[in-house]
């Protein structure tokens, strides 16, 4: 079972433990909640630990060699990198593990499982190869071809999905095929790609969000949209309550962050009469409101894992000598 809080944020005493890791989390800002409590549970370990904001690492390459400067100074000495991308600047971000990952540093997130889960097609593609339970999906371009779309994910009402938005920003419901192509008029003009989605009546307003780490879903909630609103995002006003998953959800949850090749993954799924859906896998998933449904030290887990996937790599890096 997993730890919970206890009160307060504890403080680490002076020195490092022995065997601590020192510890760097890739983020732009180390005020957000997410960063903030795994300083705190990096420091409660005896590890020392470091924000490093995305975009002042600077990469240089050169025949057979690779590094990076951050502000200034060349970046050596990290056990282990824990990545917080945010979806704004994923593209620099990506750069930036990969060009860690050619450094031979342990990063708990590589570059292309970062990369999968920030392509909601890409995504979809993949746990539907690996026989995971998804809303039916198509994507389309040309209005023609949206009839037959809308058919395709089950008729209307349908979902409408912006393919890189975040935090329920670009998800919108039609209900006619007028709505669905003045949407797709509208996004395609501004240059976005879309998805056109099945609607899962029966859990409409309602989701689920477990948290993967390792093998195991540590926490779980089911999210509830506020009134008026369809979307359960608790950035949207969404309020959630913490749920014990029957097996097959726990088992769709980790299999979901698997095929996308995740230490640790934020989960969505919709509750449907089938059994679990596979709506989105997230890289960097955030935990306030799943620490505050719970009680539990998510942090802490979080923390731990990376500190095992680091000592396994090194191990791992020493029998391959």
């Amino acid at each position: 079972m997993a730890p919970r809080r206890q009160g307060g944020a504890r403080r680490a005493g002076p020195g490092r433990a022995p065997g601590a890791t020192r510890i760097a989390i890739l983020s732009r800002n180390r005020k957000l909640y997410s960063t903030r409590r795994l300083v705190e549970a990096a420091r409660d370990r005896g590890h020392a630990v470091r924000v490093l904001d995305t975009l002042h690492c600077a990469m240089a390459l050169g025949p057979g060699s690779s590094h990076i400067r951050y502000r200034g100074e060349e970046l050596s000495g990290v056990g282990v990198v824990i990545p917080r991308i945010g979806a704004s600047i994923t593209g620099y971000g990506l750069a930036v593990v990969n060009q860690l990952e050619l450094m031979g540093v342990p990063v708990l997130a590589r570059s292309t499982a970062i990369a999968r889960s920030r392509d909601k097609l890409r995504a979809l593609q993949l746990l539907a190869r690996f026989g995971m339970d998804i809303p039916r999906t198509a994507m389309c371009r040309y209005r023609d071809e949206v009839p037959g779309a809308v058919e395709q994910v089950g008729g209307l009402p349908c979902i409408i999905k912006l393919l890189r938005g975040t935090q329920g920003v670009g998800v919108m419901i039609a209900s006619t095929v007028g709505e669905v192509e003045g949407m797709l008029d509208t996004l395609w003009t501004l240059g976005q790609d879309i998805l056109l989605q099945e609607l899962i009546a029966e859990s409409l307003g309602r989701d689920l969000r477990a948290l993967v780490i390792g093998e195991h879903v540590v926490a779980a909630m089911r999210r509830t949209a506020r009134t008026g609103e369809f979307r359960s995002n608790l950035h949207r006003g969404g309020e959630g309550v913490a749920v014990e998953l029957p097996q097959p959800y726990r088992e769709a949850a980790v299999k979901a962050a698997r095929v996308i090749g995740l230490e640790v993954a934020g989960v969505d799924m919709l509750e449907s009469h089938a059994g679990p859906k596979i709506m989105e896998v997230n890289s960097s998933p955030g935990f306030e409101g799943l620490e505050a449904a719970t009680g539990l030290d998510i942090a802490g887990l979080y923390v731990e894992r990376a500190v095992e996937f680091a000592r396994r790599h090194t191990a791992e890096a020493a029998a391959a000598r």
